[in-house]
Parts: C-alpha cells; sequence; structure tokens
C-alpha cells in the first residue's frame, strides 16, 4: 500500500465539500423533527458502506456501458461544477427530495443526502486521479465527520448561526468549483 497524505488530505477535502455535511444540518435538523429522530450510527454505516461498494464497483457498472473512467470523470467533474454553483449561488440546480418514514436514518439521510448521486460521481471521478487506498481513507476519514455532525447537529447550529453555515457552504462551494476545473483540465 502506498498512502500519501497529499492525497488523502485533497480526497478527504472533495468527498467533505461534496457531502457538505455542516450545509446539511438544516435538513438533519428537519428530518430529525418530521421523524422524531434520527440514528446517527446506522446513517454513517450505510452511507460509508455505499461509498466504499461504489468505489470498487463503479468502474465495473461503467465497462458494463462501455464508458471508460476518464469521460466519466469529466461527467462528474460538471455535476461537481454544478453542486459547487449551488452552493455560491443559493439556488438549487438539483431535486431534493425528503421523507418523514421510520427509514429516514437511511432513506434519505445516508441516500441520498451523504451519499448521494454527487458523492457517487464524485467517488468514481476521484479513481482517475488518486489511489483507491488514500480514496478509502478519505471516505473513512469523511465518515467520523459526519458521525460527529449527525451527533452534535443541533449543537453545531447554534453555534454556526445562520451566516456562519453560510459563508461555509459558500467556501467550499468555492473549492468545488476548482477542484472541477482541474478534473476537467486533467481526464480530456
Amino acid at each position: 500500500m502506498n498512502f500519501s497524505f497529499k492525497e488523502i488530505i485533497s480526497v478527504t477535502i472533495i468527498l467533505f465539500s461534496v457531502i457538505d455535511i455542516l450545509g446539511s444540518i438544516p435538513v438533519i435538523i428537519d428530518l430529525r423533527k418530521k421523524a422524531g429522530g434520527i440514528h446517527a450510527e446506522q446513517a454513517t454505516l450505510v452511507a460509508g458502506s455505499l461509498m466504499i461498494v461504489y468505489l470498487f464497483l463503479g468502474v465495473g457498472i461503467l465497462n458494463l456501458f462501455g464508458v471508460d473512467v476518464n469521460s466519466f470523470a469529466v461527467a462528474g467533474a460538471l455535476i461537481i461544477f454544478l453542486i459547487g454553483m449551488e452552493m455560491i449561488l443559493g439556488r438549487n440546480i438539483f431535486k431534493h427530495e425528503t421523507s418523514s418514514s421510520k427509514a429516514t436514518s437511511i432513506v434519505p439521510l445516508a441516500f441520498p443526502i451523504i451519499a448521494g448521486a454527487g458523492t457517487m460521481t464524485t467517488i468514481i471521478s476521484l479513481k482517475a486521479a488518486y489511489k483507491q487506498e488514500n480514496i478509502i481513507v478519505g471516505i473513512v476519514l469523511n465518515i467520523l465527520v459526519v458521525y460527529m455532525v449527525l451527533r452534535t447537529s443541533v449543537w453545531i447550529e447554534k453555534k454556526l448561526g445562520v451566516t456562519g453555515a453560510d459563508i461555509l457552504r459558500k467556501v467550499f462551494g468555492m473549492i468545488l468549483l476548482a477542484i472541477s476545473i482541474k478534473l476537467i483540465k486533467t481526464n480530456l
């Protein structure tokens, strides 16, 4: 195994930006109120499992459709670009649905809020630029952060305030835009 601290940090920041768990705090609070609670452990385990499985099976699925990883990386970069624009402009480009069922910890929290299409696309896109073991470490680090945020979401919301959360969202949106441009340049 060839671990690279630089790659691990890059992957972790990219996934952190795409998952946008801090930006999801208002949705998490709303889901908690509607469903009467969420299970942080269950949500993080399911989301982490989905990400790891997609890391290993994503390329196989692409091969079934005759798509190479570089082409998918460019397509993923375009989605990452749109997510960044969504974060910066405060406009919804992608449709987000919520549910108040008893399975709220899995749907919609684990999937699609934590491990949604953007996260899955990003994981496959990352395979074109980073080593697999570094991506796994980045996923695990993000899942730990997701778990901590889910456990302390009410406290975090009070501490950040509306302005703090908005600033954080815009900063991560800008990072995503830069990353998407780099992915497009690398894979074209």
